[in-house]
């Protein structure tokens, strides 16, 4: 078993609880949600309440997981660690792999390789997701920093809700831009099994510039001032620039054999104990590149 504890903020005030945690747990299903607060493992205050109960600010949320099933072994996938100190690491994650194990998901995630290459890290996130402070879509290549202190997940947990920990990528996207740069400022929302632009959403905002373009394609560089689920490709197909490859927002189906063009290429931040500004950049991977060549968008 592993447990949860969430104060519930301004934004999140007179939402159902159950609504709430389809968000917050973005792994799980609403009905098995529902099934977690009628047994008692989910509770507000102290106390058991019903899937409809509306949260309030400053309500507390426990919630009760059970591992039995997660498979948390370690395992050597032969990542790339980009940099490591006593407080925590900035490490590369190959597209098609997931960051952490959930209710889904029983396939060897990145947590596993994090477990075999130490045994230093913060568990202040929750048990099954040792050291995680933030992630990438499975399809997703890019950096991710990781907490191997206590101190260093409160830290980095603070700098990204301030919006100091800065995140670039790097996105090839269909159709050209008129503007050679942007702002898309639009609140995102679960629906069903995708995240949609909603006025009911919670904010999001994303900056963009386009690097290169073409009379089909556009290559953009594209900065997340917020940290919604599936933030840069949900606004991007709102504006109708989906990413290349996209199997859930993108409507064409070419270039179906490679992952979605979308790469985490910087990360930028406050070290918790060092205090000073690290920064770190990845290239995109080879199938980043074939997939740029082949639209005449390579260098």
């Amino acid at each position: 078993m592993m447990n949860h504890k969430v104060i519930i903020s301004n934004e999140d005030n007179l939402i159902r609880v159950d609504v709430f945690l389809v968000d917050y747990l973005e792994d799980y299903s609403r009905s098995k949600i529902k099934k977690m607060i009628t047994d008692g493992l989910i509770k507000v205050n102290g106390n058991v309440i019903k899937p409809s109960y509306l949260l309030k600010t400053n309500d507390l949320l426990d919630i009760t997981i059970n591992l039995e099933e997660k498979d948390l072994e370690p395992v050597n996938l032969d990542l790339e660690i980009i940099y490591e100190d006593d407080s925590l690491l900035v490490i590369y994650k190959p597209s098609g792999l997931i960051v952490h194990p959930s209710e889904s998901v029983k396939e060897v995630t990145l947590v596993n390789h994090l477990l075999y290459h130490t045994k230093d890290l913060s568990l202040k996130g929750g048990a099954d997701r040792p050291g995680i402070v933030h992630r990438l879509d499975k399809e997703t290549s890019g950096l991710l920093v990781v907490a191997k202190s206590d101190l260093a997940y409160d830290s980095l947990v603070s700098q990204f809700q301030d919006r100091t920990l800065k995140r670039e990528y790097l996105a090839l996207v269909y159709h050209p831009f008129k503007e050679t740069s942007g702002t898309i400022d639009a609140p995102i929302t679960r629906d069903k099994i995708k995240m949609v632009v909603s006025p009911k959403g919670k904010e999001a905002i994303t900056h963009f510039e386009v690097i290169r373009q073409n009379e089909q394609y556009s290559y953009l560089r594209c900065n997340l001032e917020t940290g919604r689920t599936h933030q840069i490709r949900v606004h991007l197909d709102y504006i109708n620039h989906p990413v290349v490859g996209d199997k859930v927002y993108s409507p064409k189906k070419d270039f179906k054999n490679y992952p979605h063009m979308l790469h985490a290429t910087k990360i930028e931040f406050i070290h918790p104990s060092l205090n000073k500004l690290m920064s770190f950049t990845k290239n995109p991977p080879k199938e980043f590149l074939e997939v740029l060549s082949k639209v005449g968008l390579g260098e």
